[in-house]
């Protein structure tokens, strides 16, 4: 209770009147992440999480490569790479929502909604503040795979690159567990949540292009948004800027993150109308 009301002083709204809405939006993300950042230690697991992915998947499965066009000079650690980044935006998703729920527990969120601050900046920046964490475990990654040997085909434009469409990715998972903690109001919820998105990576071409696959895990994967991203990722990592490509893997992500921004929305109408 003691760091949620530091925090809040932290993060303190003009009472006269409403401070502008970026500048609302920044110290609502700047709260989130000195909150997160009191409790590193949760920041660990997802990326160990990806990182074991990493390192397993390329070992065991890096006889593949003989069979995967376009390389280019990777090894299978080129095609299995955004794999591990995905993974680690599915498994950071939620550290920015328990975060929510703990405000929600405490009090402190009933509090923020009597202040003058937007309702639409108080959610933004708590997305943000996720995203920035998905983002930081993105480009740990990134550093790790670059370790291991990867060459990025497009150079350091393309490794931010992918860097930022793990955020936007982030950003669309972030909003679906945030959902989930304003609708429940439970940490217990919110952290399972955050494993819906886990099957779509075992629906997409994973560990296989999209061609080699068939029948109805094919259909599967051409529906499947992740399917996209992946293949964007892989593009700008082993071939170039293949824009049709990375075009249809930001259009995903932007799609996924608008569909989700609204139910969080409409879980945060449905909880203040019950109040």
């Amino acid at each position: 209770m003691t760091a949620q009301a530091t925090t809040a002083g932290t993060a303190k709204i003009p009472e006269q009147g409403q401070a502008p809405f970026l500048e609302q939006i920044a110290l609502i993300t700047y709260q989130n992440l000195v909150t997160i950042f009191r409790a590193p230690a949760a920041l660990i697991p997802p990326l160990a999480i990806s990182l074991f992915f990493l390192v397993i998947y390329n070992s065991t499965l890096g006889g593949a490569a003989a069979f995967i066009p376009d390389l280019g000079d990777n090894s299978y650690l080129g095609f299995i790479l955004p794999l591990s980044i995905i993974s680690a935006s599915l498994s950071g998703a939620g550290i920015a929502s328990q975060n929510l729920v703990r405000n929600i527990e405490s009090g402190y969120f009933d509090k923020l909604l009597l202040t003058p601050i937007s309702r639409s900046a108080l959610l933004t920046g708590t997305i943000f503040s996720g995203a920035f964490i998905l983002g930081l475990q993105a480009a740990l990654v990134m550093g790790v795979a670059m370790l291991m040997g990867l060459r990025v085909a497009t150079g350091l434009p393309g490794a931010l690159a992918v860097i930022g469409m793990a955020v936007l990715l982030g950003l669309g998972f972030a909003g679906f567990t945030m959902s989930a903690a304003l609708g429940s109001g439970s940490a217990a919820v919110t952290q399972s949540a955050s494993f819906v998105f886990f099957p779509l990576t075992f629906l997409a071409p994973t560990f296989v292009p999209l061609a080699l696959l068939s029948g109805w895990l094919r259909v599967a994967a051409q529906l499947n948004p992740i399917t996209y991203v992946l293949e964007a990722m892989r593009a700008i990592i082993n071939t170039g800027w293949e824009w049709q490509v990375i075009g249809g893997g930001v259009l995903a992500c932007v799609i996924l993150g608008l569909a989700m921004y609204l139910l969080t929305l409409f879980a945060l109408r449905r909880r203040t109308s019950r109040k």
